[in-house]
């Protein structure tokens, strides 16, 4: 049995597959904005729920557990600071804020109860 196949047929089929190619290679230098939620169920019927949202680098994520308390926590980043905070199913809130140079860093961490510690970082 001969098959043969016209040419202007293989000709769509490349030109079909280059597009194709060409328009998932187009999102690859962005960062996607990106949700997710996954909930677990015990034996007993008790669940959690955690979601997660993530774009540009930025995340922020919450956890409730079965008891229905929640936990959260949020990171904010840029070329020049990062911000983060972490929330425990009591309430309290901790933070942490980094600046960066061309020379270095600086680093405070607030905690719960107000607390706070820095940390400087000198680059030569």
């Amino acid at each position: 049995m001969n098959t043969f196949q016209r040419p202007s047929t293989t000709l769509l089929t490349v030109l079909a597959s280059t597009i194709a190619a060409a328009s998932l290679l187009a999102g690859v230098g962005e960062a996607q904005a990106r949700e997710r939620q996954t909930t677990v169920t015990t034996g007993n019927g008790q669940a959690a729920t955690r979601t997660v949202d993530r774009s540009q680098g930025d995340v922020s994520s919450s956890t409730t557990g079965p008891n229905g308390k929640t936990s959260s926590r949020s990171v904010a980043r840029s070329d020049s600071a990062t911000t983060a905070s972490v929330t425990g199913p009591n309430g309290k809130t901790a933070t942490r804020a980094t600046t960066r140079t061309g020379t270095g860093s600086q680093t405070t961490v607030t905690g719960p109860n107000g607390q706070t510690g820095s940390v400087t970082v000198t680059h030569p």
